[in-house]
């Protein structure tokens, strides 16, 4: 199949969502958990107004010194307040990492459904590494940002107005001298913010190209062996490594220059208001428990001011990560799959073989190369085998992307059981496709996992009957836990003709009414090739099999044989009469030597 190469990271790089919208799917995420989030707020609201009453209480503690009056209930009354402050608040610690947890839960579950119901073209647009990015990386920054810097940013707040009015009451003079300290430094330090927020998404993008890169690599894992190119692969993954680094600590740069902001800004205070409170005492216009009780809350200003800043900062950092699993919501997907489109064909399916017919269909894959498939036309009735032959990049592996709704054909109809199938359920077209493709994978697990993935009801008479068909019981006598024994990562622990049976014995469990074989045997020595021959001939007179092979032996006895040449259908007929009429398809038999040169 001719598709076009991945775009790197760069190319897929859109612009950040702006403040409004960074909202608004932050919300999306958290609502669900609003109450708890509210509790959390709640409890964080009380262990502030405990800090709030320990500097009227130590006023209070002081002016009863002055006048040698007892001050073991005031001492009580301080304790209590610590004790049942410090409480509430790791009780309100808990309830919201636990609600942030669950946001990164129910982000990434709904990635990863989004991501396995992407269309086929926005999947190969896009890397498989940087996708497993958004899963993995940018959901962890929804921990912060989900109830962290929502509840930071709502206490730190109130904690932070209320602290201003009780040093309102306390002494206006000293109050204006610590607001015009605090506005200077967070004017400063509101600077500094969007620079967290791009180092922050650059770190992340970063990062995508890390696992960009590391897929590559572990994808041709042998080539790269074999190649001797360790050494530049690690070259490629340390590049992006080193990015994510210097992003990263630039990052961390602003972010420590805002983290150290609040103390800075309470430090100047706390010396202009020593200065202007030790004037006004030394004059009388306060007593000296006023003076310590405002230099008490300008110290407890340190922790909601914090507050803000790391609620700001997480923000920062959180929209970074929301809008890159943003860019992943847009991509467009299949419709979801129902239940019952996994499971294998029963007597709920259509009895019989399916018919196939192509009708003018046109098609490319992109906007700007040529069609892949120009006006190709043909049918194929139910039972039989069809094959379909031609050079590379003829077009014949798109006849089975088109019929499984990988893609949709850009002009005319591709027709299963005279249904178009842009008519069709999705899931209820596939149900009844059986497709072995040309790479023949395997997934990571057990034989038995392989072999009943596409039909999970299948019995084990099923799955004798499928083994012995394919000659794989054979393999499955020498494995050493049998059916059960684990077959590696994509299949590396069986060879490349054990991998391609494996294949065809899992589509032919599915029971299926149309079978889809892509150069099905190409890996198959010759008795094997022979032994399926066969078996594929046997369920060719109870469904329709759809052939595409490079090797003309596999299809010599197919009930029909469609040439395809540079996107359009050539001819149309049996081996005998295609290598009598189609000079063509003569001179790609005589090259394998099945048919005299002409």
């Amino acid at each position: 199949m001719n598709t076009a190469s991945a775009p790197t990271t760069d190319e897929t790089h859109e612009a950040s969502l702006s403040a409004r919208e960074t909202v608004k799917a932050l919300y999306a995420y958290v609502r669900p958990h609003r109450w708890a989030v509210v509790l959390g707020l709640l409890c964080a609201l009380v262990g502030a107004a405990g800090g709030l009453l320990q500097p009227l209480a130590t006023k209070a503690l002081v002016d009863r010194l002055a006048s040698h009056e007892t001050i073991a209930g005031v001492l009580i009354a301080l304790t209590v307040l610590v004790v049942l402050g410090t409480a509430v608040e790791a009780f309100g610690a808990y309830v919201l990492e636990r609600t942030a947890e669950s946001v990164v839960l129910a982000a990434r579950r709904t990635l990863v459904g989004r991501l396995l119901r992407l269309r086929l073209a926005e999947w190969e647009r896009t890397p498989p590494g940087d996708l497993m990015s958004r899963v993995t990386s940018d959901t962890t920054l929804l921990r912060a940002v989900s109830t962290h810097a929502v509840v930071s940013a709502a206490t730190g707040a109130v904690a932070f107005v209320a602290a201003l009015v009780m040093m309102a009451f306390l002494d206006a003079v000293l109050l204006a001298v610590t607001l015009g300290v605090v506005v200077l430094i967070g004017g400063a330090v509101a600077l500094v913010m969007p620079r967290i927020a791009r180092a922050t998404e650059r770190s992340q993008e970063a990062v995508g190209e890390i696992s960009v890169a590391l897929e590559r690599v572990f994808g041709a894992f042998r080539t790269v062996k074999a190649s001797g190119a360790e050494e530049r692969e690690t070259a490629r993954v340390e590049a992006a490594a080193q990015r994510a680094w210097r992003h990263g600590v630039k990052s961390a740069k602003w972010e420590a220059v805002a983290g150290s902001a609040d103390e800075l800004a309470v430090q100047l205070a706390f010396l202009a208001v020593l200065g202007a409170g030790g004037a006004r005492v030394a004059s009388g216009e306060i007593p000296v428990s006023t003076l310590i009780a405002f230099l008490l809350y300008l110290f407890y200003l340190i922790e909601p001011v914090s507050r803000l800043i790391d609620a700001v900062t997480s923000y920062q950092e959180g929209a970074a990560a929301i809008s890159r699993i943003a860019r992943v919501e847009r991509l467009a997907t299949e419709p979801p799959a129902r239940q019952e489109g996994a499971r294998p064909r029963r007597e709920t399916a259509v009895p019989g073989p399916a018919s196939v017919r192509f009708e003018d269909v046109s098609f490319r894959y992109l906007a700007g190369p040529p069609y892949t498939h120009q006006r190709v036309s043909f049918e194929v009735p139910g039972t039989g085998m069809t094959a379909f032959v031609g050079p590379s990049g003829a077009g014949k592996s798109t006849v089975f992307a088109l019929i499984e709704r990988f893609y949709d054909a850009t002009g005319g109809r591709v027709l299963v059981d005279g249904k178009d199938v842009r008519d069709w359920p999705l899931s209820e077209l596939r149900s009844v496709v059986g497709y072995v493709e040309q790479d023949a994978p395997v997934l990571a697990g057990t034989l038995r996992e392989n072999l009943v993935f596409a039909a999970a009801g299948a019995t084990d008479d099923d799955i004798r009957d499928v083994l012995a068909r394919t000659k794989l019981d054979t393999l499955v006598e020498r494995l050493p836990h049998g059916l059960d024994t684990p077959v590696g990562h994509r299949g590396s622990k069986l060879s490349g003709g054990e991998r391609q049976r494996v294949a065809i014995a899992r589509a032919l469990l599915r029971k299926p009414r149309l079978l889809l074989l892509d150069e099905a045997t190409s890996q198959l020595d010759a008795v094997n090739e022979l032994a399926l021959r066969d078996v594929i001939t046997e369920v060719a007179r109870e469904t329709t099999v759809l052939v595409v092979a490079h090797r003309l032996s596999t299809v010599t006895g197919a009930d029909r044989i469609v040439v395809m040449e540079s996107g359009r259908v050539r001819s149309v007929g049996t081996h005998g009469e295609l290598v009598a009429q189609d000079r063509l398809y003569a001179q790609l038999a005589a090259t394998q030597l099945l048919a005299p040169a002409r």
